[in-house]
């Protein structure tokens, strides 16, 4: 039964139901608040941009965590996992907390540090206190469904995104429309709705993690510390963290290029991360569920299996991403017509429709190929090569190209293709050498016995 939880298709469909869920989430806000004014727009996709680059320092220990769970599943250490995922969520409670208590008492002079344009400041104020205060639910939640997934229960964060939709989506259109007797609350009410919902997201998820391992988690257990096993996490984690953190403050600091250029490339770069979001979604299921998959077997020494595994799950998402980008190569400027009636926003964003085509297989052989290193422990090759592309190329060009030479969003975009097809090419070939996925076949350094006395322990 277990390695049965652990196939491509049984992780997959459940992250791809979950992550789905996510983009109509997303879609719904970007929809539900450009009925409020495009400044509105702007100022959600600026926050976003914001919050994602803070939540690296939580994701970075759920993600170290995330892999070597399921390498302990694979090699029947449960109790190990089992500790692994009480620390993850300790550390990421007291990450969280200190993130919300920055966020809700410093909301305007973190936004102007970033070039949030003046005019948007009074909505930004309101936005990033309200939602960047309750970044501690945001932490809580993204551990507990990194742990969850990791031991092969991918259905259990797809069921709560479901109910996390259904909440949010009500309270977004009875804040912003006043609807069924609520005030009608524009932003403020966006914000608070999205509040309410990871409300319940956290309360669902930490629910199911009291039962995600053989033996209940109880509340004295979850103090737990393993100083050796956390150092193993760290080991996988802080590479992790720096890829993560080269991906996103690249993108932050991409996006305050894209807001020199003005509001409407800015709202126009937001709507186009939306329908990006949409080409992506199957196949950024495909490379997290190969990521658990990868590393259950690395842990049971299985790796002909592990790395045949990796190439099958890119020969899928390859076309998946492809067929998804060709049809919004094919529909886009509909689609944005959905979002807005600029005709200035939506001739910048389907400018890019055809860029977007060439981008999309270029990251799916970057995260596939990726997530399969990161699953053995090659973690620092990933995030050597990061940061030298992701600044180098993705930052570093995007300034001279979109804004120097006044390329604008093309050059940025050019910047981005490049940069993830470096890397995509560099992350297959390093797996093709298996220089890491050849150490799970060497003999384990601990007696089975003594490793069967600590389970029992």
């Amino acid at each position: 039964m277990e390695e049965k939880k652990f196939t491509l298709w049984v992780l997959a469909w459940p992250i791809f139901i979950e992550v789905f869920l996510q983009f109509l989430l997303g879609t719904a806000d970007t929809l539900m608040v450009s009925r409020i004014s495009d400044d509105a727009v702007a100022v959600v996709g600026f926050s976003n941009q914001l919050f994602n680059a803070l939540m690296i320092l939580f994701t970075t220990i759920a993600s170290g965590a995330g892999i070597l769970i399921a390498q302990k599943i694979g090699s029947r250490q449960q109790e190990h996992a089992r500790t692994i995922g009480m620390m993850a969520l300790n550390v990421g409670t007291a990450i969280g907390l200190l993130l919300s208590l920055l966020l809700i008492f410093f909301p305007v002079p973190i936004a102007r540090m970033l070039q949030m344009p003046e005019p948007l400041l009074p909505l930004g104020k309101i936005y990033i206190s309200i939602v960047g205060g309750g970044m501690v639910l945001t932490a809580i939640m993204s551990t507990l469904s990194t742990v969850i997934r990791s031991t092969g229960n991918t259905k259990g964060p797809m069921f709560t995104a479901i109910g996390m939709n259904v909440v949010h989506i009500f309270f977004n259109y009875a804040f912003i429309f006043g609807a069924f007797g609520f005030p009608q609350w524009g932003l403020t009410g966006v914000a608070i709705s999205t509040l309410l919902s990871r409300i319940l997201g956290t309360i669902l998820l930490f629910m199911m993690f009291l039962n995600a391992f053989e033996r209940r988690v109880n509340w004295r257990d979850l103090w737990s510390f393993d100083s050796k096993l956390f150092k193993d996490v760290i080991r996988i984690a802080w590479p992790l963290g720096v890829n993560m953190a080269s991906w996103v403050f690249s993108q932050l600091i991409i996006f305050s290029f894209i807001s020199m250029l003005g509001p409407k490339e800015m709202a126009a770069r937001t709507y186009m991360n939306t329908l990006e979001s949409f080409c992506f979604l199957l196949g950024s299921s495909v490379a997290m569920a190969l990521q658990i998959q990868v590393a259950h077997l690395f842990g049971g020494k299985r790796t002909d299996e592990a790395y045949r595994s990796a190439y099958r799950a890119l020969g899928i998402g390859l076309v998946l991403v492809t067929v998804n980008a060709f049809i919004i190569y094919l529909f886009g400027r509909q689609f944005l017509g959905i979002f807005t009636t600029d005709h200035e926003i939506i001739a910048l964003g389907a400018s890019l429709l055809g860029l977007n085509l060439i981008l999309q297989p270029g990251k799916m052989m970057n995260m596939a190929m990726g997530n399969s290193l990161n699953a053995v422990g090659d973690s620092r090759y990933t995030m050597t090569i990061a940061i030298l592309s992701m600044w180098s190329i993705a930052t570093g060009l995007s300034y001279a190209l979109g804004v120097h030479l006044g390329w604008g969003l093309i050059g940025i975009y050019c910047c981005m293709i490049t940069d993830e097809y470096l890397r995509g090419i560099l992350v297959l070939f390093r797996w093709k050498g298996q220089k890491k996925l050849r150490h799970a076949e060497r003999p384990d350094p601990v007696p089975r016995t003594k490793r069967m006395q600590s389970e029992v322990l």
